[in-house]
């Protein structure tokens, strides 16, 4: 039975975009479908020059401070930073990750732990482009493309740090986020299926996330959409 949740945000130079991603959590904490469960958020204010971590903390969150520029790293301290405060019940403990240039939608939390409490011991969900963006028409093509027709499941093949949650025994079962600087998060899904964790791929709460072509991690979704923008003859 889940007791605790954990938001767990990494952080470099978000000063514009977390307080929307930290308001989006705090809306999905206060779904009733979360009754009775603790939810806390801990924002890794990593490398940071800005006001990121001052506006996390106004916000009500966690924050730890590091200098690593690895959102792997940053990811596996942020969620060693929210187990070691319930070392005890980490049976009993979810974690959810998003990233700061992201905004869940008000279900987002209460799913995650419906699909917990029905055994799931991970969720991996998919992202979405603001409609404003001129790539989210073509973004949609191609991320989808193996989206079955009418009502069939959609089992996709997606991994964004942007939108997963796991449980915390099966996070420290296979080690955690591996310290990458891109990638950390598709590593540590594949490691989750390979010691046989059941998890579930799921297309049902799509986080919406920034269409910006100079993103803070190298080699990850900002990069891809940059790449399809040049192909394109976008603009974002």
């Amino acid at each position: 039975m889940i007791a605790d949740l954990a938001v767990v945000i990494p952080a470099h130079n978000e000063e514009a975009l977390l307080p929307a991603a930290l308001e989006a959590v705090a809306m999905a904490a206060r779904h009733p479908g979360l009754a009775g469960v603790r939810v806390s958020t801990v924002v890794v204010a990593d490398a940071c020059r800005d006001r990121t971590a001052v506006l996390a903390r106004a916000a009500g969150a966690v924050v730890v401070t590091t200098d690593c520029r690895n959102p792997g790293l940053a990811r596996h301290i942020g969620i060693r930073r929210a187990l070691d405060r319930r070392a005890h019940h980490c049976g009993a403990v979810w974690v959810a990750t998003t990233d700061a240039d992201s905004t869940v939608p008000a279900g987002w939390l209460a799913y995650q732990v419906a699909r917990a409490r029905e055994g799931w011991q991970a969720v991996v969900g998919t992202v979405v482009l603001p409609p404003s963006s001129s790539l989210a028409a073509a973004h949609r093509r191609q991320y989808e493309q193996t989206r079955p027709a009418g009502r069939a499941t959609w089992c996709h093949p997606h991994v964004h740090g942007a939108n997963l949650g796991i449980g915390a025994a099966s996070y420290l079962d296979v080690g955690g986020f591996p310290p990458l600087a891109t990638g950390e998060d598709r590593a540590l899904v594949e490691a989750l299926e390979r010691r046989g964790h059941r998890v579930l791929r799921s297309a049902h709460c799509p986080v919406l996330t920034s269409p910006r072509l100079r993103p803070r991690a190298r080699h990850g979704f900002g990069d891809h959409l940059a790449a399809m923008s040049r192909s394109a003859g976008l603009v974002p």
